[in-house]
């Protein structure tokens, strides 16, 4: 059985391009008659509340998508996180890099302005790191390894680790897991198999199965989907709270904007009220346009890039 998952972070109001991406994941695991599981990734413990956490739930049944279980919140994750970092012990060394250090010694990736680590601390010697008085971040050694995988919208995609990534964080210097080790933590835990996120995360994919495989696990399916741009071309963000619900709520009926994202994503020939549970019964991911959809000045009324 197909088991999807939302997991939407509680930093804040949910925006539209949160809405279509937690109303795509519904359809995917719907559709295949599958299982949904609600997670709330609040590993941002300063930004994240209780209080966003609560309309995030209202929100998503306000717009007709349910769940069928829960897991645990990644605030409550820190004793799973450990266990797997405990088992790519032997992968795994301490670093004390900071990031400003970081950002003046190695140029961008390219394509995400992700820097790549140099290797710095890999090879210190013993007397080396015993002379650090700093707390160190652990970082996971990785290979001469390209990982290769098929996108579900995007099609085949490949990552040099090494030369395109380089070895990455999997625990903070101030004690927190990454988002890399959590999300691969959380989804082996809660079974997921097919994973339904913005193409924004597309660059992570690579390092997350690099980590289902040290972990003899199976990666889920990916489907990486456009996002959802201003007229300027800047991403919606909650931090400029684009779109967000509070707002969408007092302007539009669930429906509406339902079938507004569908119509705007390919789903649907015409823009005209629709429920999530008559998207589902014709949706395919076929219909999907992976181009990014840029939602117009002064109305919710979004147009194809």
């Amino acid at each position: 059985m197909e088991v999807g998952r939302f997991a939407p972070s509680p930093s804040g109001r949910m925006h539209l391009g949160n809405v279509f991406a937690a109303l795509l994941a519904w359809l995917s695991v719907r559709s295949a008659g599958g299982e949904m599981v609600l997670r709330i990734e609040d590993l941002d413990r300063n930004r994240c509340t209780a209080e966003y956490e609560r309309l995030l739930r209202e929100d998503l049944l306000w717009l007709g998508l349910d769940w069928d279980r829960e897991q645990r919140p990644q605030r409550l994750g820190d004793a799973d996180y450990e266990a797997v970092l405990d088992r790519l012990a032997d992968r795994v060394y301490p670093c004390w890099c900071s990031r400003s250090t970081l950002s003046e010694a190695s140029a961008p990736h390219a394509s995400d302005g992700h820097v790549i680590y140099p290797g710095t601390c890999r090879d210190l010697t013993e007397a080396q790191r015993a002379a650090q008085t700093r707390p160190a971040a652990l970082r996971l050694r990785v290979p001469e390894e390209t990982i290769r995988f098929t996108d579900g919208v995007y099609g085949p995609c490949e990552e040099d680790l090494a030369n395109q990534c380089g070895d990455f964080v999997l625990r903070r210097a101030d004690g927190g897991f990454t988002y890399q080790l959590a999300v691969v933590a959380d989804d082996i835990a809660a079974g997921v198999t097919q994973v339904v996120r913005g193409r924004d995360l597309l660059s992570s994919t690579p390092r997350q199965i690099f980590l289902y495989r040290l972990l003899d696990r199976q990666p889920p399916n990916y489907f990486h989907i456009p996002l959802l741009l201003a007229p300027d071309g800047r991403r919606l963000s909650k931090r400029e709270r684009d779109r967000a619900m509070d707002v969408l709520r007092r302007e539009l009926p669930p429906q509406a904007l339902i079938g507004t994202l569908a119509h705007a994503a390919g789903l649907i020939d015409a823009d005209e009220p629709v429920s999530p549970s008559e998207l589902a019964r014709q949706f395919s991911w076929d219909r999907l346009r992976p181009a990014d959809i840029v939602v117009g000045e002064g109305s919710l009324r979004a147009c194809r890039d």
